[in-house]
Order: C-alpha cells, then structure tokens, then sequence
C-alpha cells in the first residue's frame, strides 16, 4: 500500500525553496509596484524540465493572456564546483576539468586554460602546433554550430534539420576519436601544446570533411532560409540594440548579430590566428534572424580557416622545448633515463609555475571566454575563475523577450545557444 502523506507535516512550497517567492514577488514589484491589476497576470514556471531551455534552465515569465510580462531566469541546477575543483589539482590535471565547462566546445576551453598558463610560464608554443590548435578548434565550432542550429531548428518545429546536422557532427566526433581517443571530452591540448602527433589518417579525414561541408551547409540554408515559417518564427523577434548588447555583456554571434563587429580571433589574436584570412560576419538587423544568418555565415569562415591550417602545416614539433614542463619527445626518452625520471616526478609532484596572475580569452562558438589563473609559485593554481559567454549573454533573454508572445521566448533561447554547463560551472 502506497502511504498516507500527513499534509500538516508537509512543509509549504515557499519553505522548499523559499527563492521561488522572492523571484516572483521581486518580479510583480518591478514592473507593476502597486498596480491592482497587477494580480491578473499569471507566473509560469518554463523549466529546468524542458526541452526548450537546452539544459537545466528554468525561467520564470510573468505573462498576460500570451505576452511576456517579465522574465527571471533561475540558474544553478547543473552546478559542478569546477572553479573550486581546480585549486586541488596539478596544473596540468585541470586540462581534462575544462572539457567540462562548455561540453559543446571543450577544445576550445583547453585552449583558452593552455594559453592562460603558457603565458605565466612564458612559454613559446611551436607553430605547428599552434596551427593544429586553430584546425581543432574551428573544426570545434562548426560542431558546437551544428548542435545549435539542429536544436533550434527542432524548437521551431523543423525536425529534419536536426538529423541533417547531426550526420556532419558525427563526421566531426569521428575526428575527434581519432585524434584524441574521445569524441567530447577530448583532453587533447597540453600546457606546452598537444598530448600526441595526429595520426596519419588524420590529414585525409579532415580534408574529406572539409571537400563536403559548405555543401552541407547549402542543403541546410535550401530547408530554411525561404520557407516560410521559419522566417515568421525569426524574423523581427527577440531584438537587441548594439547598445543593450554592450552594456549587458553580450558576447559572440549574438553581439556581431546587433550590428558591433567584435572578434577576438582577429582583433587580440591568439595561437597564431593573426595569419589566417577570414571574414568576421556580422548583422545590424539584431533579431533571432540576425544571430541565424551569422552562424551560417561563421560555418563557412570557419571551413575556410580549417582548410588554410590543413594546407599550410608546418612540420616541427609539437610540444615546446621544456622538459621540466612537458614529456620530452620520444627518442629522447629512448636515450635519456634522466627524461624518464624527470617525467615521473611531473607526473607525482607536477610542475611549479611562477607566482603571478593573468587573463586569456577566447572566441568560443558562444562568445568571449576568458580564464583567469592566479599561481603562487606551487605546483597547483591558486585560482582558476572562467568568464563564460552564456552566463552573461543569459541576463539579456528578459530585454529580447519582454513584450513578445510566450512561444518567442523558445526561438530566442535558441539563438542565443546557451550550454547551462559554462553558466553553472
């Protein structure tokens, strides 16, 4: 028998999570003070359970009859300590952490903590490695957009778009796998550059990937672009000024979206990108329409940028010349007992990194993500705190979505392409 629930013992919905009434109430008290009719308005709850939200994303929306009144958005469901985590590793033991942070781009978050401490060690990175860094890294957003662009084309109600990304995903994993020995949380990047030389299929299957893709790209433009409800669905809606976009820390495609052209992998260029040619697409239009056409064009430039990397590979090393950082290459560990050793002890102790403090950032598929590593001469950070573009672009979603219908709500989470993984962190 199923048992009898005492209701007298049972706590009140506000003393199970006494934030839920304080949203709400913060939310009426803002936009209505003390408006009698504020009481006609009804408080949904659209999430963390919900298709739409991508991720344990809950919002609260004030509506009336349809349109939005107010939006609060109640995070901290997916919440990893990740930041905290970080302190009690090795240096280098923070590299598989990252893959964490963004699941959808974790090279990318390599990347960005690689660089962050390179540049305490004062480091200097080989070219070749520097060019696989950038192939494995828009290769990296060209998935994490296709992810995007299959998801938000599902919450619209375009469901064959979302097989049609996923078979181009799939080629890129399988890359992914090959180079690294995982699809998603690669831990391919090393402080110091890469943790092994490709294989040598490696080159034929990226070059076969890249023979097909702005092709691909066109079969997803035919299904949408022109059809009709695709365009009623994104155009005109969840618009957001230049302005707006700036002062709440907007980031990314959405910034570029709203008319600011802003890219760091050309305006503070990192891991080589300064001798790449590639366009910077970006829109003054401002609108879920806007963020759609920039992403399709950001494909493109990315396939572009793979192609350079594949076609001008230099050969050399892939690691920098630090033994005392990173395991000496092989040969030398053939001849070289003290490199045996010496590795051993990096592996145990790790590495001391000169006390300082520094920032690094990155234009991720999402926007400007930034490490900050603080050292204090030990083998460990001292801190690690990430800048993650979806956590500010989030704060935007009440300023696009107030005033609109309740169903815009989803085609403008859609065009922002939050991953609640970097917001929770």
């Amino acid at each position: 028998m199923a048992p009898v629930l005492d209701q007298e013992k049972m706590p009140a919905p506000d003393q199970i999570n006494p934030g839920i009434e304080a949203v709400v109430a913060d939310a009426k008290l803002k936009h209505h003070g003390s408006d009698p009719l504020a009481d006609q308005t009804m408080v949904i709850n659209m999430g963390p359970q919900h298709p739409s939200t991508h991720g344990v994303l809950r919002l609260v929306v004030e509506i009336d009859g349809e349109s939005v009144v107010s939006l609060a958005p109640d995070i901290g469901y997916l919440h990893t300590g990740i930041e905290k985590t970080c302190e009690a590793k090795f240096f280098q033991q923070v590299v598989p952490l990252t893959d964490r942070i963004d699941y959808l781009c974790p090279m990318t978050n390599n990347l960005a903590y690689c660089l962050a401490v390179e540049k305490l060690l004062g480091l200097e990175i080989p070219e070749r490695a520097q060019y696989l860094r950038v192939l494995l890294n828009e290769l990296t957003r060209i998935q994490s957009h296709l992810v995007w662009l299959g998801t938000h084309a599902m919450d619209i109600g375009a469901l064959t778009v979302f097989l049609y990304c996923f078979r181009e995903r799939e080629d890129i994993l399988r890359i992914f796998e090959n180079v690294a020995g995982q699809r998603m949380m690669t831990s391919y990047f090393r402080i110091g550059g890469l943790s092994l030389e490709p294989p040598l299929d490696f080159y034929k299957q990226v070059q076969d990937f890249l023979n097909i893709m702005p092709d691909r790209i066109q079969q997803y433009e035919n299904l949408l672009t022109g059809n009709p409800i695709w365009i009623n669905r994104l155009k005109g809606v969840g618009y957001l000024s230049a302005a707006d976009a700036i002062a709440l820390g907007v980031t990314g495609p959405p910034l570029r979206a709203s008319g600011v052209d802003w890219d760091l992998r050309r305006d503070m260029p990192y891991s080589g990108y300064e001798k790449f040619q590639f366009k910077v697409p970006v829109s003054d239009i401002g609108d879920v329409w806007a963020r759609y056409i920039v992403r399709m064009d950001e494909m493109r430039e990315s396939v572009k940028i793979c192609q350079q990397a594949l076609d001008g590979l230099p050969e050399g090393r892939i690691v920098a010349d630090a033994p005392k950082i990173v395991l000496p290459d092989r040969e030398q560990m053939k001849t070289q007992m003290e490199s045996l050793i010496h590795h051993f002890k990096i592996v145990t102790e790790g590495f001391a990194v000169p006390a300082g403090e520094v920032f690094q950032a990155v234009e991720s598929p999402r926007g400007e993500m930034g490490y900050y590593v603080v050292s204090d001469g030990t083998a460990k950070p001292y801190r690690v705190h990430m800048r993650n573009p979806s956590y500010a672009t989030l704060q935007a979603l009440e300023t696009m979505c107030k005033g609109r219908l309740l169903a815009d709500v989803v085609a403008v989470i859609g065009s922002i392409d939050i991953v609640l993984g970097e917001i929770d962190r």
